[in-house]
């Protein structure tokens, strides 16, 4: 799909009062930072569903959610749940999505919409892929929002607020059902962009997973110092380094699934940077003063750019 023709919009967040829910019940699988984002969302402002139900394995997880109120009903059976759903999101690790796809496709009523806000698109859509049948739709999405934090307390309404979410509908999506989850993702406060799973990848092996990378490595490089040199670097740690430390806390399974599951995008992206790092090198070595500034003056128009664009 042309990502030029698919011009950025964001609609206003319309009131319980103004407009009906776009679903009767919501099914939430995996209510982790995305997920209870989603569920707290749903309750704060009712336009995203009249019901919602969350699920998730572990039965510490669904007592705490029951605990904070951010569900209708709290399950630890997706399929049951899956069975009573107009759409069911999967917000579970990308490397989990097969599996839990499985399991509540066969469950879901003719006409449900299935959709999910994994990080990586090609392998998730290859991953359910196998499992789709043709009178249930399937959206897959990804809502680039998030912080360091994971688990249903890490949640909060706000979180995809002129944030983007990216939509990489199949050719056989039906537009109806396109429509109804951008809807939803507009009622989160989203910004909306449709591409091509393949295209999704390379973009996101560049805006998200190289900085994840770069930052775990990064802190382990810190970590593998002398005693007294890592000591010294902890302690007097600079804005620069304590920002690395906060995209390096992120949760470990959530990320190498997504190094693994994106891996030719990813390294495809590295080897870019490591060229380019080797290219910065070499000016400080032979005093290209003029490389040096460039450099700098391109990550600074970055930045505004950002800040322009209410990213930042």
């Amino acid at each position: 799909m042309d990502t030029a023709a698919c011009a950025p919009d964001r609609a206003p967040v319309p009131s319980a009062e103004e407009i009906a829910p776009v679903f009767d019940t919501l099914v939430v699988v995996g209510p982790g930072l995305i997920g209870s984002s989603v569920l707290r969302r749903a309750k704060e402002y009712g336009t995203l569903a009249r019901r919602v139900i969350a699920v998730d394995i572990s039965p510490e997880v669904c007592a705490r959610v029951a605990e904070l109120g951010i569900a209708d009903e709290v399950t630890t059976d997706a399929a049951q749940a899956a069975v009573v759903a107009d759409c069911v999101m999967l917000c579970v690790p990308v490397g989990a999505m097969g599996p839990v796809a499985a399991s509540v496709l066969p469950a879901m009523r003719p006409g449900a919409i299935l959709t999910e806000v994994g990080s990586t698109k090609v392998s998730v859509i290859e991953a359910i892929t196998p499992y789709l049948r043709p009178d249930v739709p399937y959206v897959p999405a990804h809502p680039m929002a998030g912080t360091e934090f994971s688990g249903p307390d890490a949640g909060f309404a706000t979180l995809f607020e002129d944030r983007w979410c990216l939509l990489t509908p199949l050719e056989s999506t039906p537009a109806d059902a396109v429509k109804a989850v951008r809807t939803l993702w507009e009622r989160c406060g989203a910004r909306l962009r449709e591409m091509a799973p393949a295209h999704h990848d390379r973009v996101c092996a560049m805006v998200s997973h190289l900085p994840h990378l770069l930052a775990f490595t990064i802190c382990g490089t810190a970590d593998d110092l002398a005693d007294e040199t890592r000591s010294e670097v902890l302690d007097f740690a600079a804005s620069g380094f304590r920002d690395f430390t906060r995209i390096a806390a992120s949760d470990p399974i959530m990320w190498r699934d997504i190094f693994l599951l994106n891996r030719d995008a990813l390294l495809e992206m590295l080897a870019r940077f490591m060229e380019d790092a080797q290219a910065m090198a070499r000016a400080i070595r032979w005093g290209d003063e003029d490389y040096i500034v460039d450099r700098i003056e391109r990550g600074r128009k970055i930045r505004k750019s950002l800040i322009e664009n209410r990213q930042a």
